[in-house]
C-alpha cells in the first residue's frame, strides 16, 4: 500500500475514501466489453470534433486535458482519426500551433452566450458552425454539444458539480447539475478519468457502467529533474478554492512552523477561484506573512521550475476526480504527499504519502516528514517516475479512439 501518515488509514476518512484498482486492470466495459489499450486499432478514418474551447486561455484542469488529448489523438498512426477542433469566443482566438493534420474551426460567438443556446435550448447544431459531417461529437464538459445527427460523446472530470453545487461558478453552477443526468443518459459513451469518477458517475447519475469508460490522464513527458541543490520550498498545484482544502493545508503549515521554524516557504502556483479570495487573507497576516507566496496561474514552463526546486508536492484536495499534478510532479522524481479521499490514492499508488485531508494535525506532521525524513523522500523520488510511467496520453488516446467507435455503433443502433 502506499505510505501511510501517523493515522491509521481508516480513521476519519468518510465515504470518499477510495480503495483504488491497481493502473491498467478491467476497465467499465461498454457493450459487455473492456475499452482499453491492446487491441488491435481499427484503421476506420472515424470523423471526430472536440469542443476546444476551455484551451483558449490558461491552460489548466479541462484546458489542459483537451490539448493534451488532442495532441495524442493526433499521434495514432493508422489508428488517428479525422480530427477537427471546435473554438469560439468574443476575445479570444485560437491562435495555438495544432498537430498536422488537425483542422481548426473558429468562430466569433461569445463563449456564454454560445453555452447558454447549447445548454438551455441544444440550438444550433454545431454543424451550423463547423462543416461537417462528423461521427462523432465529443464535449469536454458534462453537456453535450448539439449535432445533427453524430453520436454524442460527454466528459465528466469529477462530481464536485453535483456533491457542492454552491462551488460551481457561471454557467456550472447554473447548468450543470440541473442538466447532467439527461444528458448523460442521452450521451452514447460518458468519459471519465479515473475508476473513482466512474463510480461516482454511475452511482449519482443512476448510469449503467456500460455507458461509462476510463480514459485516464498522463503525464506531460518531462524527464526526471535532475539532481540540484537542496529543494527551496514546499509546493502546492491547483485552482485556489474551497474543494482544494486550502485553508487546513495553511492551518497545518502555520501549525507545522510554530514547531519548526525553519520548514521551507510553501508556494501555492494556481489561478485563484473567483468566489474563494477571502482563503488567501491569512497570507497577509502572521504566522504565515513571508512565508507563504501565491504565484497565480503559471505556464509550463515556470511550473516545471518550480518543480524541480519542490521539496514536495502537497495535494491534501477534498475530492479530485484525477489530480495531474501528481503525476507532473511523480514524473520527475519529486516527493507527492496527497489526500486519501478521491481519485488522488488511484493516481498515486504506492509512490506517495497519505493522510486524512480533514486532520489538520496528521497534515502538518506529513509535512514535517517530507521536510526532515530524507529515507522517505529518497523513497517517495525514487518511486514516483515508476508510478507516472503506468500512465500515458497515448493509452489514453487509445482507448478514447476504441470508445468512437462504441460510441458510432450505438447511436446507429438507437437511430435504426
Amino acid at each position: 500500500m502506499a505510505y501511510s501518515s501517523d493515522h491509521d488509514p481508516g480513521d476519519g476518512a468518510g465515504p470518499l475514501c477510495y480503495d483504488a484498482p491497481q493502473v491498467g486492470g478491467d476497465l467499465f466495459p461498454v457493450h459487455g466489453r473492456p475499452v482499453g489499450g491492446g487491441s488491435d486499432p481499427s484503421t476506420k478514418i472515424v470523423r471526430i470534433l472536440i469542443d476546444y474551447r476551455p484551451a483558449l486561455r490558461h491552460r489548466t484542469g479541462v484546458g489542459l486535458w483537451v490539448a493534451r488529448l488532442v495532441d495524442a489523438l493526433a499521434r495514432l498512426g493508422s489508428a488517428r482519426p479525422d480530427l477537427t477542433v471546435f473554438s469560439s469566443s468574443w476575445k479570444d482566438r485560437l491562435t495555438t500551433t495544432l498537430p498536422p493534420g488537425v483542422r481548426r474551426v473558429d468562430r466569433r460567438v461569445p463563449v456564454q452566450y454560445l453555452n447558454w443556446l447549447w445548454h438551455r435550448h441544444e440550438w444550433p447544431p454545431v454543424e451550423l458552425l463547423a462543416p461537417g459531417p462528423f461521427d462523432v461529437v465529443h464535449s469536454p464538459t458534462p453537456l453535450m454539444v448539439p449535432t445533427r445527427s453524430a453520436a454524442r460523446v460527454v466528459t465528466i472530470h469529477d462530481v464536485d458539480f453535483l456533491t457542492h453545487r454552491e462551488r460551481g461558478v457561471r454557467e456550472i453552477r447554473r447548468d450543470y447539475a440541473r442538466l447532467a443526468h439527461a444528458h448523460a443518459h442521452r450521451a452514447d459513451v460518458v468519459v471519465v478519468p479515473s475508476h473513482y469518477t466512474g463510480e461516482q458517475v454511475a452511482t449519482r447519475l443512476d448510469l449503467s457502467p456500460e455507458r461509462i469508460v476510463v480514459c485516464p490522464n498522463g503525464p506531460p513527458g518531462w524527464p526526471k529533474r535532475a539532481d540540484t541543490p537542496r529543494p527551496k520550498h514546499l509546493l502546492f498545484v491547483g485552482t485556489i478554492s474551497a474543494r482544494k482544502n486550502i485553508d487546513r493545508l495553511l492551518d497545518a503549515y502555520a501549525r507545522l512552523r510554530a514547531t519548526q521554524p525553519q520548514v521551507p516557504p510553501l508556494v501555492l502556483a494556481g489561478q485563484l477561484s473567483p468566489d474563494d479570495a477571502a482563503v488567501l487573507a491569512p497570507l497577509d497576516q502572521p504566522p504565515l506573512a513571508g512565508h507563504v507566496r501565491h504565484e497565480g496561474y503559471v505556464d509550463d514552463q515556470r511550473l516545471r521550475v518550480l518543480y524541480e526546486q519542490a521539496v514536495g508536492l502537497i495535494l491534501p484536495s477534498l475530492d479530485e476526480g484525477f489530480g495531474i499534478p501528481a503525476l507532473e510532479a511523480m514524473e520527475l522524481g519529486v516527493p507527492v504527499l496527497a489526500a486519501r479521499f478521491g481519485a488522488l490514492p488511484e493516481v498515486v499508488g504506492e509512490a506517495g504519502l497519505l493522510v486524512d485531508p480533514l486532520d489538520v494535525g496528521a497534515l502538518a506532521a506529513a509535512i514535517g516528514r517530507l521536510v526532515t525524513d530524507d529515507e522517505l523522500c529518497r523513497r517517495l523520488a525514487a518511486a514516483g517516475p515508476v508510478q507516472a510511467r503506468q500512465f500515458s496520453w497515448r493509452a489514453s488516446a487509445d482507448r478514447l479512439r476504441a470508445a468512437y467507435e462504441v460510441a458510432i455503433e450505438r447511436h446507429r443502433a438507437i437511430s435504426a
